[in-house]
């Protein structure tokens, strides 16, 4: 391989953020990255083919007839080291991907190279909110909340105002609000949630159902209106459902025509790298630029926490086998003590 490509290779390693296109499925960017990837290592220059070393027979030019024999010795380049012959140098870059976005969704999608892969896991337990744009149409509501859906009611929106939305987003809020505190496990009556709270520091312990930290509408003008989302363990389809819950309450019905990533983590929308900046130069430098954010994740406590209880399982594991084991030839034991008593009784009687 050439020092080139090599050196390359070695400075593809952390994580980057990408803005994944809507009606792009996430599977396809992350195939375009990598082929982007693969082309620019590949087309860098070879290095120069070895030299070996050739005897060719020469003959002797005295006597035609003679049987002397003369060996000259030169170098000529291995064509086994030729590109026709060995292809290309590089055949798979490996691209994880962190919290995932569907086809009908665009926005921040955050990547890893390297090493950097097994953190995208711990970035998605390390509960970092996410914002998101949600953009929502009143008067129709289709089977699947999406405007693109099949319609299924048609309703009247001209009773919805923009207090009235926001009395509703209050509500909502509130609500999450409560069930945040409820699966941060944290005792209410203690000095330490009142700080935790005060620095929006609370977090649900373990698996929890979506939460909504945070729901304002930043545009009105019906029957359009664009809510702006904070929130954990969310998924689209959630999404878009909120926004045929917020139709409901305000009595009628309301779609979802757009939803919109602005920011995963300590990734933005403005760091996050476009279509035509998927190169190797520009990935290399997204990455440099976010070097400081992975070495956070990598000492953070639910990096080590995570990492800890997959080393219990583990450990538990080997030693349940290992006890299975002990517990079987135990068994064993029994069995074959059994059976020569048995034998014994058989042999006195």
């Amino acid at each position: 391989m050439s020092i080139q490509a090599v050196r390359l290779f070695r400075k593809l390693d952390g994580l980057f953020a990408v803005y994944k296109p809507q009606g792009v499925h996430w599977k396809l960017v992350r195939d375009t990255v990598e082929s982007h990837l693969l082309k620019e290592l590949n087309s860098c220059p070879p290095p120069p083919p070895r030299l070996t070393v050739q005897f060719q027979l020469l003959s002797s030019g005295e006597n035609r007839s003679s049987t002397d024999l003369t060996l000259s010795p030169s170098m000529v380049p291995s064509l086994a080291d030729h590109p026709q012959v060995t292809g290309p140098q590089f055949h798979k870059v490996h691209v994880g991907i962190g919290q995932r976005l569907d086809a009908f969704s665009s926005g921040v999608l955050v990547l890893g190279l390297g090493k950097a892969n097994g953190l995208l896991e711990h970035l998605c337990k390390a509960h970092v909110t996410r914002d998101y744009t949600l953009e929502g149409e009143f008067g129709k509501a289709t089977d699947n909340f999406c405007h693109t859906g099949r319609v299924i009611e048609k309703t009247t929106y001209d009773h919805v105002t923009q207090d009235k939305l926001e009395r509703v987003l209050a509500m909502i809020q509130g609500t999450n609000q409560k069930a945040l505190i409820m699966y941060s496990q944290v005792d209410l009556q203690t000095q330490e949630a009142y700080e935790l709270a005060l620095k929006g520091l609370l977090y649900p312990h373990g698996k929890s159902p979506p939460i909504l930290t945070g729901l304002r509408c930043i545009h009105f003008n019906p029957p359009h209106f664009t809510l702006e989302v904070q929130c954990l363990n969310e998924t689209q389809k959630y999404l878009r459902k909120l926004i045929h819950e917020v139709g409901l309450e305000l009595r009628t019905s309301a779609v979802c025509s757009g939803v919109r990533r602005t920011r995963d983590g300590p990734f933005t929308v403005e760091n996050a790298l476009t279509r035509q900046q998927w190169t190797t130069d520009n990935i290399i430098q997204a990455i440099a630029n976010f070097r400081s954010t992975t070495r956070k994740i990598r000492k953070s406590g639910i990096y080590r926490q995570t990492a800890a209880q997959s080393n219990t399982s583990i450990q538990e594991q080997k030693s349940k086998g290992h006890d299975d084991a002990q517990n079987f030839s135990c068994d064993t034991m029994v069995d074959r003590e059994s059976d020569e008593t048995r034998d014994e009784e058989r042999t006195k009687f």
